[in-house]
């Protein structure tokens, strides 16, 4: 599933990711990102960059994994990962208070 929108943590941006679910628990959850990764690398061509998750699933848990900045946002339902990569263009805007 594919999703349109801009989820921004602090400074950093995503316009366009892929949504996974993996509400396995017997992995852990770079084993999570990890296939996270590896599906969108086949389908899209290129490298992840950054993952939303939600700040339960992230649980104190790693800021990066494989090379995949992982961040936390309470608009990501838990077990499920919007992964993608940096729009540097929207990351780099000073957004308005």
């Amino acid at each position: 599933m594919d999703m349109k929108g801009t989820l921004a943590f602090k400074e950093i941006a995503m316009n366009i990711g892929m949504l996974w679910f993996d509400d396995d628990s017997r992995r852990t959850l770079e084993e999570k990102v990890q296939r996270a990764a590896e599906h969108y690398s086949d389908k899209y061509g290129h490298q992840a960059t950054l993952c939303f998750v939600n700040p339960q699933t992230l649980n104190g848990g790693p800021q990066r994994i494989a090379g995949i900045h992982i961040r936390n946002s309470r608009t990501v339902m838990p077990n499920h990962f919007w992964i993608g990569f940096e729009d540097r263009e929207t990351s780099n805007v000073k957004r308005k208070t």
